[in-house]
């Protein structure tokens, strides 16, 4: 234990030239007794980090989000919101679990339902920025019936960072839910044969068909359907444009995560395995999936049977028109050309039989495939819980 000294202190003598000041001969003012309002920006700073148990540095870093969302504000009323981010939101929208974010519609979530993969980066800013402003916790702090509008903002926060990430925006949209009961939806020929107008209906069904698939296309632009009266060469192209069509669609979005704290490799890599597996079935499926509306729609065209009659007219003309026709060529001439004519039709007929067939058994192939890899897989799951 350390001893006590006690050190005298001397102050030290004033200065030779120091001489007191003269007195003013003014008396002192009484004491009053005045009251004091707790009142002022340090005041109710104070009450603020009493009543919400702050810190110094989690106050300032509160003030410094109120002058943010305040500046986001005048911004917003000072530039065109371009007409976005202000759908209904719905019950189910606001209740969306945020763990859960594969699952929820991003598009929705930011109010860009009518827009989606057309939405502009600048629409969805605007869009996100209205969102946040409307659905900050520190907004609707202390507000009743509003417990989940933490887990709504963080839903705002995931779309947000899906869709201004090019990459993964990409993702989402090839796997976009809005669009999975439209794809199941696809115009058949009968619908076009039976319709009033058979010529009208095929392009009215089509039209959106080919227009939401083009969307997939790393070659832009993409050839549009047309109308009725094109030319052979147009349809043509048309044709073997879908024909030979080169997708930018992928299924990474679907890949199953890996377990939460698994350091395992093997898990890794058998997860990773399996993701890859999936992603190669899903592709071959779209594949056949997109080749079978193509060969439905080369089915049902009215441009190909109008194409195909002004050729056949277009022989016969030229066969009416050859010199000597009225009367130099002799009966049987006359039915080895029509038979000539015939065999042609028949050769041609026969042709497109046989690239139908083959289509048909790309597709069984492709259904095939996908039924093997459900069935490992299953094989595979019930051998990992065994």
């Amino acid at each position: 234990m350390g001893d006590i000294i006690t050190l005298p202190v001397v102050p030290l003598p004033p200065p030779s030239d120091w001489k007191p000041e003269p007195s003013q001969g003014k008396p002192i003012s009484p004491f009053v007794e005045r009251r004091l309002i707790p009142v002022g920006p340090a005041y109710l700073a104070h009450v603020r980090r009493v009543v919400h148990d702050l810190s110094f540095e989690e106050h300032d870093k509160h003030i410094e989000e109120q002058k943010r969302r305040r500046n986001l504000e005048q911004e917003a009323d000072e530039e065109d919101d371009l007409g976005v981010g202000d759908e209904e939101e719905t019950e189910d929208l606001l209740s969306l679990d945020p763990k859960e974010w594969k699952k929820q519609d991003h598009y929705a979530v930011l109010g860009l339902s009518h827009l989606r993969y057309r939405a502009t980066p600048e629409q969805i800013k605007i869009a996100h920025r209205k969102k946040v402003l409307k659905h900050h916790p520190d907004k609707k702090a202390g507000a009743v019936g509003d417990s989940n509008d933490d887990a709504f903002f963080k839903c705002i926060q995931k779309a947000n960072d899906i869709l201004t990430h090019p990459e993964k925006r990409r993702q989402f949209d090839s796997v976009d839910p809005y669009y999975d009961l439209l794809e199941a939806d696809v115009p058949s020929a009968q619908q076009v044969t039976k319709a009033k107008d058979p010529n009208s209906a095929f392009f009215r069904l089509f039209s959106s068909v080919f227009e939401r698939e083009a969307r997939f296309s790393r070659q832009q632009p993409v050839p549009q359907l047309g109308e009725y009266a094109d030319s052979k060469e147009s349809v043509e192209e048309f044709y073997h444009f879908w024909y030979n069509f080169d997708s930018w669609r992928s299924f990474e979005y679907l890949d199953k995560e890996v377990n939460e704290g698994s350091d395992n490799r093997d898990d890794k890599r058998y997860t990773e395995k399996k993701n890859k597996a999936e992603r190669a079935r899903r592709k071959k499926e779209d594949t056949a999936r997109l080749r079978n509306i193509v060969d439905v729609a080369r089915s049902a065209d009215p441009r190909i049977k109008r194409i195909k009659q002004e050729e056949k007219e277009a022989r016969e003309a030229k066969r009416k028109n050859k010199p000597g026709a009225s009367g130099g060529l002799s009966k049987a001439q006359v039915e080895e050309e029509k038979r000539r004519a015939e065999e042609e039709a028949k050769a041609k007929e026969e042709a497109e039989k046989v690239a139908k067939a083959e289509a048909k058994k790309a597709k069984a192939a492709a259904a095939n495939a996908a039924k093997k890899a459900r069935r490992a897989a299953r094989a595979e799951g019930a051998a990992e819980a065994s």
